[in-house]
């Protein structure tokens, strides 16, 4: 079995992390970079390094970033989102799973939980969190089942239109800890 090294990212961490979240964009999603929704890659530490309350979590396999997690304060914005959500996940209170992402090679290894759950062990040390918020495309295979396993939905957005987004909101609790 493969050797993974889990870890807050650093510096020297971020183009590969950049690579990872890019690929995802382009193979995996389809349609590319969109500056609206993902503005953060451009700047990875000035969005995760730097700000205290914000990480960026990466999978490390022999030198190569496979996968990243990042954590931000704040919670879903409407729109795009209902404007319910929007309110009951306040920015002062909520933390925000972003990029959970892992290089396709590299899947079927636990990357992603382990990922998550140091991200969840950040958050909960932080100390200003109530909890964690975030929303995944279930069109993106084995993202449902994933996030079910860890997390509880709030709100399901899906309208059958499978050219559109069919996302799927969930929390986690941080008494949980995922």
């Amino acid at each position: 079995m493969p050797s993974y090294h889990v870890t807050h990212a650093e510096p020297g961490h971020l183009d590969g992390a950049r690579r990872v979240m890019l690929d995802t964009f382009y193979r995996e999603f389809g349609y590319g970079y969109r500056p609206e929704w993902h503005w953060d890659v451009v700047d990875l530490a000035g969005t995760y390094l730097r700000p205290g309350g914000h990480t960026l979590v990466v999978a490390v396999h022999e030198g190569e970033v496979v996968g990243t997690t990042a954590v931000r304060a704040g919670g879903p914005k409407s729109p795009p989102h209902p404007r319910r959500l929007a309110d009951r996940y306040p920015d002062d209170s909520t933390a925000q799973l972003f990029r959970v992402y892992v290089d396709p090679a590299h899947r079927r290894h636990g990357l992603a939980r382990r990922m998550v759950r140091l991200a969840c062990d950040f958050v909960a040390a932080h100390g200003g969190y109530k909890i964690v918020y975030l929303h995944s495309d279930t069109r993106v295979e084995g993202a449902e089942a994933f996030w079910r396993s860890l997390a509880e939905p709030v709100h399901d957005s899906r309208d059958g239109d499978l050219t559109r987004f069919q996302t799927v909101h969930f929390e986690i609790l941080l008494r949980a800890r995922c």
